[in-house]
């Protein structure tokens, strides 16, 4: 029973988190919001919801090690798995300019983060911060771009193009399209927890390792979905990009919002591996991305097997 809830809810984040920022971003664009602002707030964040509804559920749930290994997971995934797979599709371009501002933002969010979670609890206070940050972060983004339309400005219209439909539904089916996909997801979190948690009793697994692995690369899912296509489509910097931006939104969004929720206990688990896993993944991608302003496939190929490490010795310490 418990891989048949995983399986659904697994599902249901996939079908809701694509309903959801589809129906949004049609939504929007018959508001007259313009592909920019679409692309850094509804595009960016809302492939993230799945993350975000699930960690409230686990920490609802009384369940921190899969709320906490969710983020941390996510993130990994995110950089080593999906850009991995990415880059072996295509080469991905690095805009220098972009590069600078949300790579920069990306290596403070995680220090802070790591020295957050270092405390061993992540407050309802600290969650407000690191809420007012991302706020911050997304303002001075928007303000920015829209001033100077550089690089970051194209590559989150280019976001926002990829999900509006070939012409614009009526507003009313594009609202019923977006609560739609919001009804999935929170049905799929919920799901998806409740099979984790009963998942790691029947295993004699710990949930925090069922959090950095199964329910980290299921909430992922949009995100791949998002760069696989982009890379397909040679639109290189979007597969980049929504992955930095899902990463720094993992860490003040979905942390920030949960630790509101309830405060979150972190597991000596992740204190003792995953974290620093984390901080080692978000430099090497930086690095990367520095040297040679893109990722090569031999780059995503040495990202994937990285990936396949880290879960060796997840599976081999946890045996």
């Amino acid at each position: 029973m418990s891989w048949l809830f995983l399986l659904a809810g697994l599902v249901l984040l996939l079908l809701g988190g694509e309903l959801l920022v589809r129906g949004a971003v049609a939504s929007a664009t018959r508001l007259g919001i313009s592909p920019m602002l679409i692309g850094i707030t509804l595009v960016g964040f809302g492939t993230s919801t799945p993350e975000l509804l699930t960690s409230v559920n686990a920490a609802l749930a009384g369940s921190p090690g899969i709320a906490v290994g969710n983020v941390v997971g996510s993130n990994i995934a995110n950089i080593l798995l999906i850009l991995g797979i990415s880059a072996l599709l295509a080469p991905l371009l690095v805009d220098p300019a972009a590069l600078k501002r949300d790579g920069a933002m990306l290596l403070v969010t995680s220090l802070a983060a790591c020295l957050l979670v270092l405390s061993g609890e992540v407050t309802a206070v600290m969650g407000a911060g690191m809420i007012a940050v991302l706020v911050a972060y997304v303002v001075w983004c928007y303000l920015q771009e829209r001033r100077s339309q550089d690089a970051g400005a194209r590559m989150h219209r280019h976001e926002a193009e990829a999900f509006v439909p070939a012409g614009t539904p009526p507003l009313w089916r594009s609202l019923g399209v977006a609560l739609a996909g919001l009804a999935s997801t929170l049905a799929g979190a919920k799901l998806l927890v409740s099979g984790a948690i009963e998942l790691a009793a029947v295993a004699g697994l710990s949930e925090t390792l069922i959090g950095l692995t199964i329910v980290a690369v299921g909430t992922s899912l949009p995100e791949l979905v998002t760069s696989v296509m982009a890379a397909l489509r040679r639109q290189t910097d979007v597969a980049f990009g929504n992955i930095v931006g899902s990463n720094i939104f993992n860490l003040l969004g979905i942390l920030g919002v949960t630790a509101l929720v309830e405060d979150i206990p972190i597991p000596q688990e992740i204190l003792g591996l995953d974290l620093w896993v984390m901080l080692a993944a978000t430099l090497l991608l930086l690095l990367a991305a520095w040297s040679g302003r893109r990722l090569s496939r031999l780059e995503g190929g040495i990202f994937l097997g990285g990936y396949l490490l880290y879960l060796t010795v997840l599976v081999v310490s946890n045996s």
